[in-house]
């Protein structure tokens, strides 16, 4: 019985996981490159996928600014491309879906009430 009530402590205090609800902003490339940056809602895959699709099957490394992400590693169908195919999810000529940041938005992870989320500015 004590190990339960320790348990429901633990609960009531637990800090919540930020990132999980929020967006990736990624600039490293798009505005050099001329296209608006990429606003990843990382709380929308979240809901639907576990950390360990992305993360570990597709190769995403768990720290923010850790990975790069080209188009042409997309479009072979490697991170983003290997759902986003034009079969399981739009495909990688759907620039507008993915590319819908602020210009001059920095990149780093924010809350969703920050971006108003992908395509919401």
């Amino acid at each position: 019985m004590k190990w339960l009530v320790l348990f429901a402590f633990a609960l009531l205090f637990a800090a919540p996981a930020s990132a999980e609800y929020g967006d990736v902003v990624l600039n490293r490339q798009a505005q050099a490159a001329g296209v608006r940056p990429v606003v990843f809602p990382h709380w929308f895959h979240r809901i639907r996928f576990r950390c360990k699709v992305c993360h570990s099957e597709l190769g995403f490394k768990m720290r923010a600014g850790a990975n790069v992400v080209q188009m042409n590693d997309i479009i072979n169908g490697k991170f983003c491309g290997m759902c986003h195919n034009g079969q399981v999810a739009w495909s990688a000529d759907r620039c507008d879906l993915c590319h819908t940041g602020k210009p001059g938005l920095k990149s780093g992870i924010y809350g969703g009430h920050q971006t108003k989320g992908a395509g919401f500015w």
